[in-house]
């Protein structure tokens, strides 16, 4: 699927990154399987670019090529799309969004970043603050994680559940499960409304996390990216692998699978996401809507007039 293209928006292929479509597929995590991080994902895979200068010059076309493509998407007003970016801490997230996201049309570009529920999202069910965030059609909307942290970050710190104000029968063994279930239900509602969903977890390595954080601790410009709370949550490194994991192995579906992306070299990261967004943008077969005939022959008359306005000089 990935690998099709459709020659007739072939002003829209500039982007040179059709030799990495054929990468695109190893990234998936595929449905109803079961994965291991450690085993199945490289956090330093950079398949045969050699170069980062190479890869960045296929990016900066690519960012074109989806800078067009949005255009559509906007004026076609059918779909909307979803992008969620999942992530330890220094994986790139930020750098993903500034980056290739950067010839997006703002006014078509939506971004949310969830930190700690505040007391009023509190007072809903955990979907909830995501639901008012979610793209409208015509626009790309972008969570800077989401409503998939409340089967990581509270599965890794369980304590976190008491400060839900779920009524205790509901709070079981049972409440991962459950919750994975609802996830699922809520993007195929979302995909049978038009809404495409990308789902991308930034895979860095703990030893480049180390030196990232080194680096903000080290570099007074990056001093503000840290926390010592970030140093703290290293400590728990192995139980959030596990958590992702079997998030994985639960929500990667059909209609929204997980796509696990190498961010030890962020300049590879950069280009595998744009990659995929292109790629599932070009599979929608968007185009701008045509105009009716009677529309067409106003069009034309307005030319008619506009140009016996002409000031002759």
């Amino acid at each position: 699927m990935a690998g099709h293209h459709n020659q007739t928006d072939s002003s829209l292929n500039p982007f040179p990154i059709k030799r990495l479509v054929d990468f695109i597929r190893p990234f998936v995590v595929p449905p109803g399987q079961k994965i291991s991080l450690v085993q199945d994902y490289d956090p330093a895979y950079k398949a045969s670019y050699l170069k980062k200068s190479e890869a960045e010059n296929e990016l900066s076309e690519g960012i074109e090529a989806l800078a067009k493509y949005q255009d559509i998407l906007y004026a076609q007003n059918t779909y909307g799309l979803l992008i969620i970016l999942q992530a330890m801490d220094a994986a790139g997230k930020d750098s993903i969004i500034k980056h290739v996201m950067s010839g997006i049309n703002p006014q078509g570009c939506q971004v949310y970043s969830f930190k700690t529920p505040s007391a009023e999202e509190l007072e809903h069910g955990y979907l909830w603050r995501c639901f008012k965030a979610l793209p409208e059609r015509g626009r790309i909307g972008i969570f800077n994680r989401s409503y998939y942290e409340e089967v990581l970050v509270t599965r890794v710190h369980p304590e976190i559940l008491d400060q839900r104000q779920l009524p205790p029968s509901l709070i079981t063994k049972h409440i991962w499960k459950n919750r994975f279930e609802e996830i699922n239900n809520f993007e195929k509602y979302l995909v049978n409304n038009g809404i495409v969903i990308l789902k991308f977890f930034l895979n860095v390595s703990k030893e480049e996390q180390r030196k990232r954080f080194l680096e903000r601790i080290e570099i007074p410009e990056k001093n503000w990216k840290f926390s010592v709370n970030d140093a703290k949550e290293r400590t728990f490194w192995d139980d959030y692998m596990s958590a992702y994991e079997d998030m994985f192995n639960h929500t990667s579906t059909e209609w929204a699978p997980w796509h696990v992306i190498p961010a030890d070299h962020k300049w590879f990261t950069r280009l595998v996401v744009a990659g995929i967004i292109y790629t599932r943008l070009k599979e929608l077969n968007l185009h701008y809507p045509k105009v009716s005939e009677e529309k067409h022959q106003e069009l034309l008359q307005a030319k008619v007039m506009l140009e016996s306005q002409a000031i002759v000089t």
